[in-house]
């Protein structure tokens, strides 16, 4: 029972966080908190699915080394997932991969804050 309403929550953090990245990262741009709730959706279905996959593709393609770095291979699935989600949506628009990578970083920072404070 407590599934949906963590998972609505767990989205709507999440598409404040992107609005919030939107805001402080030159060449992210998302279309309003509107177009947050669809990216944040699409971001977040996406990084389910295929997050874990890529966490591993990286990890061996790197001979084991990006497993001895998870948490800069995660940064780096995470810019790889928005960039997919730059493709699929009309509500968000990454410059390139660069700025991909600052907005996956703000993204960890905001949810690192968001566990302190409600963890």
């Amino acid at each position: 029972m407590l599934l949906v309403p963590n998972l609505l929550i767990s989205w709507l953090v999440l598409s404040f966080g992107l609005w919030i990245t939107s805001a402080l990262v030159p060449g992210f741009r998302v279309d309003g908190f509107k177009g947050a709730l669809i990216v944040g959706a699409v971001f977040g279905v996406l990084h389910f699915f295929i997050g874990w996959l890529l966490f591993v593709v990286i990890g061996i393609g790197t001979l084991f080394i990006g497993f001895l770095f998870a948490f800069i291979t995660k940064w780096i699935v995470s810019a790889i997932v928005l960039q997919i989600t730059d493709a699929l949506t009309e509500s968000l628009s990454i410059d390139n991969f660069r700025v991909a990578l600052v907005g996956a970083a703000v993204l960890a920072f905001l949810s690192a804050g968001q566990n302190i404070l409600f963890h």
